[in-house]
């Protein structure tokens, strides 16, 4: 299983709104940058991410999982664009700022530390686990 994290602007889609989809989950449409489209496109069902809140909060408020992998992008008729689906798995007890991820030994090497403008990032294990223990999973 890989790690991700998937950003989004809650005025233009909140974990509230991810949340509500259920298992049928939502399709993660409308990125267009070539680091992030394939980023989803190395995704497999299963896969585990966190949901962050950008501009607005700047945190880490939920764990997400891939549901369907990656495929045509239905916001453009560009066929270079493709995405995944992802579905809320669960928020977490504790939202976790980008303050935090900065001051954080742990997370020194993690793409939202050093590149916070990347839509779809990937996290490393560790990485995942030390979110987790900051956020009281």
């Amino acid at each position: 299983m890989a790690f991700w994290l998937f950003k989004s602007e809650p005025d233009t889609w909140s974990w509230d709104q991810q949340v509500a989809k259920g298992d049928e989950g939502e399709e993660w449409g409308g990125v267009r940058n070539y680091q992030a489209r394939n980023n989803m496109r190395a995704m497999v069902t299963g896969d585990r991410g966190f949901f962050y809140h950008s501009n607005v909060g700047k945190e880490i408020v939920g764990i997400v999982e891939v549901c369907r992998e990656a495929s045509h992008d239905s916001t453009t008729d560009d066929p270079r664009w493709e995405c995944v689906w992802i579905k809320a798995v669960k928020p977490l007890p504790r939202a976790v700022t980008l303050e935090e991820c900065k001051a954080s030994p742990d997370l020194a090497g993690m793409v939202l530390v050093g590149n916070s403008r990347l839509s779809v990032q990937p996290v490393t294990e560790e990485q995942f686990a030390a979110i987790c223990r900051m956020a009281g999973l």
